[in-house]
């Protein structure tokens, strides 16, 4: 995954005023922290950040103004209820060849044998230890002719090289449930 290069600006004002007043410049207000730092408290453009931020577990370079450069990821993003705007981010700094514990989207390809099964998903998304720098988007399952009864565990994923689960490896995944047969309608009743 490559890093996005964003650039931000340092907070000399906190609270809620200037909070409001940075999101009405088009800023969004964020922390970053991590690796014993002290915090700091910086406004990113708010449109390059949204757009940043669709991919998940982005890799970001934040170039400071007068502050350098930090590797970071987004660790909480907060979003207005309504108008679904982000409000504020938390950024991670992270350094190169660290690992990181993330959670990836997990997603299916083919189809499931005839018969009118159904494809469960228990999990939509399982937590990884990867390298900052690479990341995986997301882990692809093949559901390709399971038959009813079958499961996928966290165990039976296929993940990236350099990538390895952070959580139990018998968490069940995905599952197949049998097509319900209906009930025949009783015999000998009356309209």
């Amino acid at each position: 995954m490559s890093e996005i290069k964003l650039a931000a600006q340092v907070r000399e004002n906190f609270g809620k005023g200037s909070a409001r007043q940075a999101r009405r410049d088009a800023l969004t207000p964020a922390v970053i922290y991590g690796h014993g730092t002290e915090p700091k408290h910086v406004n990113v453009d708010a449109h390059a950040l949204q757009l940043a931020l669709r991919t998940p577990n982005v890799l970001l370079s934040l170039d400071i103004a007068g502050g350098g450069t930090e590797l970071v990821i987004p660790k909480a993003v907060q979003k207005h209820p309504l108008k679904r705007s982000i409000s504020h981010v938390d950024f991670l700094i992270v350094k190169k060849g660290e690992k990181v514990t993330v959670d990836v989207a997990i997603v299916t390809e083919g189809d499931l044998a005839a018969g009118g099964n159904m494809l469960e998903t228990l999990q939509n998304t399982i937590s990884v230890e990867a390298e900052a720098t690479h990341i995986p988007t997301e882990v692809t399952v093949s559901i390709a002719g399971l038959e009813a009864g079958a499961t996928i565990h966290a165990k039976d994923l296929v993940l990236p090289a350099g990538t390895t689960l952070a959580v139990d490896g018998d968490i069940a995944v995905l599952q197949v449930i049998g097509a319900q047969a209906e009930e025949p309608a009783a015999e000998g009743t009356e309209a």
